[in-house]
This record gives structure tokens, sequence and C-alpha cells, in this order.
């Protein structure tokens, strides 16, 4: 941009890297030189000339730090994610330049669970498409159609982190028999374990993904893990939309080869194919499983604390696994 203004930096600068919770960036500004770069009028040019006064970066877990930024950021020390997910960053990369990298674990586990089993009991009930019928004046000609019941179904849990392991404590009040697939079991749990993905598909009346994102589980649940599931079968996504092959998906809905699916995540966010957004069996959901106030709050003072613990010890309060998880 011709003639911009570039702000001035001051050693120890918070850089951040995306938009995020309103309470976050106020309390960013109010503690320490934070410099927002969507709102510069030439970030390059600024990380030019300012990028060696960079310490740390907070960022989103949609947007994360790419390789580009890292590599414009000399002595970024540490990376902050607001939310679970970090795979937008290359963790193994950012380590190896001395740069740790932290997320909001935990915090954001039970709405994610609550939305999780929500969607379920919404696509098996199909109350979602009985909204729409009477509100359509369907109801006044017709009943509207059966249902699948939930209790007692066999449902399967891609992944059994955190968050599956919190889906699976709740499925068990509706005497639901529970499988799962990691890449290897998990100590202590009594449900079932299946070695693959196809496998728990074929297992099951249901399979809800909570597995993590990225490169190792990008198109996990691929076009035979859905024919697996077969025709009287449901999926969920509550995970990452790279985790489903969606062109995949949406051959199945065309085709019946599935009963329908719950879907909080996409591919091409906020984008959607046209087929599943005019499907009746397909509930599809804004990417909001973690989207109430008082789980964003408290993944908003999460990520604060850990950039407040790097600033004063130079460690984070969260970092991330140093593999990258199987699991949520």
């Amino acid at each position: 941009m011709p003639n911009a203004i570039i702000p001035t930096s001051t050693p120890d600068t918070v850089l951040q890297v995306s938009a995020l919770l309103p309470s976050l960036e106020s309390a960013l500004s109010e503690h320490y030189r934070t410099v927002r770069l969507p709102e510069l009028p030439d970030p390059a040019e600024y990380l030019r000339i300012h990028g060696d006064a960079v310490v740390a970066a907070v960022t989103s877990a949609r947007v994360g730090v790419s390789d580009a930024l890292m590599d414009a950021l000399p002595r970024l020390g540490a990376i902050v994610h607001f939310g679970v997910g970090y795979e937008t960053t290359d963790v193994a990369r950012a380590r190896a330049r001395g740069t740790d990298v932290s997320n909001t674990p935990d915090v954001l586990t039970d709405c994610v669970a609550d939305l999780a089993v929500g969607a379920l009991i919404d696509v098996m009930r199909r109350m979602s498409a009985a909204d729409r019928y009477v509100r359509a004046g369907g109801w006044s000609t017709a009943p509207f159609p059966l249902a699948s019941r939930v209790t007692g179904k066999r449902v399967g849990i891609l992944g059994l982190g955190r968050i599956g392991r919190a889906v699976a404590q709740r499925l068990e009040g509706f005497g639901v028999q529970v499988a799962y697939c990691t890449r290897t079991p998990v100590p202590g749990v009594g449900y079932r374990h299946l070695p693959t993905a196809e496998a728990l598909a074929e297992a099951c009346d249901a399979l809800v993904v909570t597995v993590a994102g990225g490169r190792g589980t990008e198109g996990l649940v691929s076009a035979a893990v859905l024919e697996a599931l077969g025709p009287q079968g449901y999926l969920v996504n509550v995970a990452r939309g790279s985790v489903v092959d969606e062109p995949a998906l949406v051959a199945a809905v065309e085709a019946r080869r599935i009963a329908g699916a719950a879907l909080d995540v996409f591919t091409d966010e906020p984008n959607i194919p046209r087929a599943l957004l005019e499907s009746d069996r397909v509930v599809l959901l804004p990417h909001i499983a973690s989207a109430t106030r008082e789980t964003r709050a408290a993944m908003g003072d999460l990520a604060l604390r850990n950039l407040q613990r790097f600033m004063t010890e130079g460690v984070l309060l969260t970092p991330v696994p140093e593999a990258s998880p199987s699991t949520h």
C-alpha cells in the first residue's frame, strides 16, 4: 500500500495473527505491546521491518501460524492457539526452531461432547427435519415419517481422546453399545476397540468422529468407511472437515448409501456442497461445537494464561503433545 503508515514496534511484542474473542483481544492490548496483524495496512512491510521484535504470536485454531510467518519472526518463542486444534501450525517445524506451541484443551470438552450427542439424536430422530415439516404445514396433511431410535444402538467413536471419552460417557445413559478406534487401545477403557475406521463403521449403527485433524487423519472417513457404515448408518462429525472425504460423503448421501449425517465441520468452511444443503437427511451446523459463552470465555482465559506464563517464565501452561495425537 503506497505511503502506508507502518506502526513502530518494541522488543517483546505480541503479534495477534487473527481475529479472536473480543475479551481476549482487549486483555492482550491491555497487558502487552500487541500488534494486530490483520489490521495492518501492509502486514508484509511491518514484518520485514519489525518481525524481529515479536516474541509471541496468538492465533486461532482455524488460522494458526504459517511457515512463512514463522520465518518472518526470528525471535518467536511461543505460538498460543485459541482452540483445541493446532493442525494449521506445523508444530514440529516450530519446535525445531525453538518455538513452543500451546492450545486450549479440556475447557471445551463438555460443550463439544454435548453437541455431538445432540447432533446424533437430531439426525437419528430427524428433529430438525421434523421442525421444518411442522413449519411448512406438513403436519396438517400427514404424520411425519418414522425415525430411528437412539437407545440401545451401537455407536462407534473414531478417536477416544478427551472429547471422545466424554461422548462415550454421555451415551452410556442411552444404553448404547460403545466401540472405538484409535491407533492403539486406550489403557483402562472397557469399550470394544477396533483397529481401523472401516472395521468400526461396519460394527456400528452410527459413527461419531472426534479424532484430531491434520495430515495424519485427512480423509480417514473414506468412501470405504462410508460403505461399511451402510444404508442404515449415521455419521456425526464434530472434529475437522478434513477428516471426512467430503466428495465421498456427498456421493453416499445422494445415493442413500448412508441413512444420514450430522456435520458441524466442513472441508471449505463456510462453503457447503449443494447436495448436503438440499438433503433433508443431513443436519448442518456452522462449526459451533464449542460456541457457548461459558466455553469461549474459558478458552480465552486459558489462552491468556498461556501467554502470561510464557512472558514471565518462558514456558507454556498447556503445550501441545510432542507427537501429533491420534485423538482429540
